[in-house]
């Protein structure tokens, strides 16, 4: 505590950080618990030959929010993977990705670094269609790469080191950066593949469409079922749920420290206060019946024994109060026993 029993700037610091980070936490946990209460309201439909039924009685022909599985089929063409045989998809994403070593100029040690330096994405249109053979009924996909669970497989994968020579890697301990190489990766998914899609599914003009819901709610195409999706929310918002509380709990224990501090110091000044009064009332008691030759050495008597004479002076705050012997008695960190302010230095007081 500083400046008169205030909290400190760091008290402060520290207790309006905790409260932001926990403030931040709790959001997220709020925005996951939300995602996860709306996956659980999803409606399930089953890819058969009973879904253009249901989604003709339905309000608009439309299913705000449904879930959906089944097999991946291309509309026409299909993509073809460019390292990898017989590999066909609708959906193709190429990485490349540099990876080197930078110098920390704080830690002083080289840290791992990667950056994206190009990505291509190429898709074809594609259905939903069931598993079993002679089901004629489809679900066209659309906006694939709107889904914030994109089900990509990873078909290729190699690790281009980079050449350097003798004096390339001088340049770079100067420069603090050393390439490591580039990592190429291609990403794609399958024809045939199983999908679970969740969003807004709608039947117009004879055909299914799935698409992102219109109210704000996630859009999935995972390769994950159902549950398992689920069950993956449920966790993430565990995990939220604890670091949100974990910080809540650091939050309040700082905010009772800083309280607990204040009234203590407050209980003090009370107590200081008392002590002074009852010094006063004693001084003037002892005043009003001493002799008039008496009076002027009990002014000068130390505050504490009432029995020494007054002989030095505290700085910084300049209380002249206490002898010498009783100065010396007061308990670490030394404080003025009137105004209760840190003694830094003592000037010792000559009566002549």
């Amino acid at each position: 505590m500083e400046g008169g029993g205030r909290p400190s700037l760091g008290q402060f610091i520290l207790l309006g950080t905790s409260s932001v980070v926990t403030a931040a936490l709790y959001s997220v946990y709020r925005q996951k618990a939300q995602v996860s209460q709306e996956l659980k309201g999803a409606k399930k439909i089953h890819l058969g030959e009973d879904l253009k039924s249901i989604l003709s009685e339905a309000p608009g022909k439309c299913v705000p929010y449904a879930v959906i599985e089944g097999a991946v089929r291309s509309v026409k063409e299909t993509l073809n993977s460019q390292f990898v045989e017989n590999c066909k998809g609708v959906i193709q994403r190429l990485t490349l990705q540099e990876h080197k070593m930078v110098w920390n100029r704080t830690t002083h040690l080289w840290n791992d670094y990667s950056k994206i330096i190009h990505q291509r994405t190429n898709t074809v249109p594609f259905d939903l269609v069931p598993h079993e053979d002679g089901v004629d009924v489809a679900v066209r996909v659309l906006k694939p790469l709107d889904s914030v669970d994109l089900g990509l497989e990873t078909v290729y994968e190699k690790f281009h080191p980079s050449i350097q020579s003798f004096t390339d890697v001088i340049g770079h301990y100067i420069s603090g950066e050393r390439p490591k190489g580039i990592q190429e990766t291609e990403e794609m998914l399958k024809v045939g593949a199983t999908l679970t899609g969740v969003g807004e599914l709608v039947l117009d003009n004879n055909s299914v469409r799935l698409q992102p819901p219109k109210q704000g709610m996630q859009y999935y195409l995972s390769s994950q079922d159902f549950d398992s999706l689920l069950q993956r929310q449920e966790s993430s918002v565990r995990l939220w749920k604890i670091l949100a509380l974990v910080f809540g709990f650091a939050t309040c224990a700082t905010l009772f420290f800083i309280l607990r501090k204040q009234y203590l110091l407050r209980q003090e000044r009370l107590r200081l206060k008392q002590m002074q009064e009852e010094f006063q009332e004693h001084e003037a008691q002892l005043l009003s019946g001493a002799r008039p030759e008496d009076r002027e050495s009990l002014k000068s008597a130390c505050v504490v024994c009432l029995s020494s004479f007054k002989s030095c002076v505290f700085l910084e705050c300049g209380h002249v109060c206490s002898c010498s012997e009783c100065y010396r008695a007061l308990p670490e960190p030394k404080r003025c026993p009137i105004c209760r302010q840190a003694i830094t230095r003592v000037i010792p007081l000559y009566n002549s």
